[in-house]
């Protein structure tokens, strides 16, 4: 199989089925590298085919890293999807407070979130997971959704599956 083949999904699967084949793919790619970057990459690419084969209509998929030179604050990674924020603060907007507090963001409604950063202004639900290795925030994977209660628990099940496959198969 060529590699591009991982991000050809058929369309008529369930979501659980899409997201655990995302999971997968992500597996097998990241066995020829431990690359940050070049993980991510395809990752972001997997995320963005995959919903967009479930017709979710996410605008932006992709991760945000630890700046190097500055460890409370998230610099933009790989990512599909319109030109985004560069840098984003520990304890600001949604991947600030997943990075801060550790835990998945699930946001049904962005603009009753206190303190969103609008990056894109057409987003309306958002999803938020923290990258965590040796028990450090490394990055955060970040999906934006055109529509109000883009995601949901299934989402947050299989997204917090990745990234700690994420975790675990990148070097940090």
């Amino acid at each position: 199989m060529a590699h591009a083949d991982y991000s050809n999904y058929k369309g008529d699967e369930t979501k659980e089925e899409t997201l655990q084949s995302v999971v997968d793919s992500y597996e097998a790619l990241s066995s020829d590298t431990q690359n940050w970057v070049a993980n991510l990459a395809n990752c972001s690419s997997l995320i963005w085919h995959a919903y967009h084969s479930l017709n979710i209509p996410v605008n932006w998929a992709g991760f945000y890293v630890i700046n190097p030179e500055k460890q409370n604050e998230l610099i933009l990674g790989p990512f599909q999807g319109k030109v985004a924020c560069q840098t984003i603060e520990f304890g600001k907007g949604v991947c600030g407070n997943a990075a801060s507090s550790k835990n998945t963001q699930l946001v049904k409604n962005v603009n009753e979130y206190p303190g969103h950063i609008a990056c894109d202004g057409d987003t309306q639900s958002e999803i938020v997971v923290p990258i965590v290795y040796e028990n450090k925030v490394v990055g955060v994977l970040d999906i934006d959704c055109l529509d109000l209660n883009g995601f949901d628990k299934v989402d947050q099940k299989y997204l917090e599956r990745l990234v700690e496959m994420i975790s675990s198969s990148c070097k940090w």
